[in-house]
């Protein structure tokens, strides 16, 4: 198994542990933001990193790995391939996530959800919606960064291969603001309201 110092040396390799002055989606702002997604561009480092996973749930006897489009195809993809079983995604389609496309969970499956990055775990909870709705068995929740420090509890297993916590302010609270020296910068791929 791969050690969390060869993980954060693949992180910072690709730019994903960024440091300056960013909004986040919630509104607040941080010193540090982790663009997770640059992972995915790297076919080898995703590899390496989901092998975390594999080491996880390898004996857990999973059927199928779900994850949540858009950023927990790719992932949910790899974990899948590295346990030999077949993956679905699901999607947001009027604004709930749903399986399309044919998909389906036969009922009684073992299910892995894999999700690329959380910080709230919003989109995982609505693909266990989907799972326990078919009537299949969560194993457990796989995800390639977890931001919440390991805040989050889904009631079943879960398994991270990275785990940190981002730390953020309110906006008139944000010590960077005060110094005034570094702009505020909005990464990500969610608009803010």
């Amino acid at each position: 198994m791969i050690t969390r110092d060869r993980v954060e040396e693949i992180l910072r390799e690709i730019d994903v542990l960024q440091e300056g002055h960013f909004l986040l989606t919630s509104g607040r702002h941080s010193g540090q933001y982790m663009q997770c997604a640059r992972i995915l561009e790297y076919p080898e480092y995703t590899a390496e990193l989901s092998s975390i996973i594999f080491e996880a749930f390898r004996n857990d006897n999973v059927d199928l790995v779900i994850g949540p489009a858009m950023g927990g195809v790719i992932f949910s993809y790899e974990v899948a391939r590295q346990l030999g079983v077949k993956n679905l995604f699901a999607e947001r389609e009027d604004g709930k996530m749903t399986l399309r496309r044919g998909f389906t969970i036969p009922k009684g499956a073992r299910v892995l959800i894999a999700e690329d990055v959380i910080t709230t775990g919003g989109s995982v909870r609505e693909v266990m919606d989907i799972v326990k709705a078919h009537e299949a068995e969560l194993v457990g929740v796989a995800i390639l960064v977890d931001r919440s420090n390991g805040s989050i509890d889904f009631g079943c297993k879960l398994q991270a291969a990275y785990t940190t916590k981002v730390i953020s302010y309110e906006a008139e609270e944000c010590p960077i603001c005060k110094e005034g020296k570094i702009e505020l910068v909005k990464p990500g791929s969610r608009k803010i309201k």
